[in-house]
């Protein structure tokens, strides 16, 4: 699907404030992934192609699925695939800045496990960060450079600006 990075990069771009980061009252604002997530599949819903073969699906429930014989049942915040099909395009997991190292883990895992059963892409999204920082947290967190080739991770920094893709393995020197 070529049109996917521009999709990804112009849903993110359009997320307004308050869905970037939630206003509470009587108190400064709070990213929420839930509210972040909701906004993003909205904005790329819009900038679907009509005649696409792929779907965009939301924590899609891998529980009872043959992929995911073994107790453990992923849940990606999206998957863009053909439904009843082995036809899988990617796996997103999204996270607010600075996720803690576990949950790192336990995305890079999921993201994984979906490469594994032949997702063409792994997206992990991390949004409110320094795209620097978030790639030294990813990179120091996970360690394993083949895994890190295995998905790519992208940053949004900032409300109005798109997302950017932050290669996990620096070029050696």
């Amino acid at each position: 699907m070529q049109d996917f990075t521009e999709i990804l990069q112009r849903a993110t771009a359009a997320i307004a404030p308050q869905y970037f980061r939630l206003p509470v009252h009587g108190a400064d604002p709070i990213y929420r992934e839930r509210v972040y997530c909701y906004e993003l599949y909205h904005q790329m819903r819009a900038l679907w192609p009509g005649d696409c073969p792929w779907f965009l699906n939301g924590e899609v429930d891998k529980q009872q699925h043959p992929y995911f014989q073994d107790g453990r049942y992923p849940k990606p915040d999206f998957v863009v695939h053909v439904p009843g099909t082995g036809d899988n395009y990617a796996a997103i997991e999204v996270k607010p800045m600075f996720p803690t190292a576990g949950k790192i883990r336990k995305d890079v895992e999921t993201l994984l496990r979906f490469r594994d059963v032949g997702y063409g892409r792994a997206l992990y999204l991390i949004y409110g960060s320094d795209p620097e920082a978030a790639r030294k947290r990813v990179a120091r967190t996970v360690g394993n450079e083949e895994q890190l080739a295995a998905i790519e991770l992208w940053v949004h920094q900032e409300v109005g600006a798109p997302a950017v893709n932050v290669p996990l393995l620096l070029p050696a020197v």
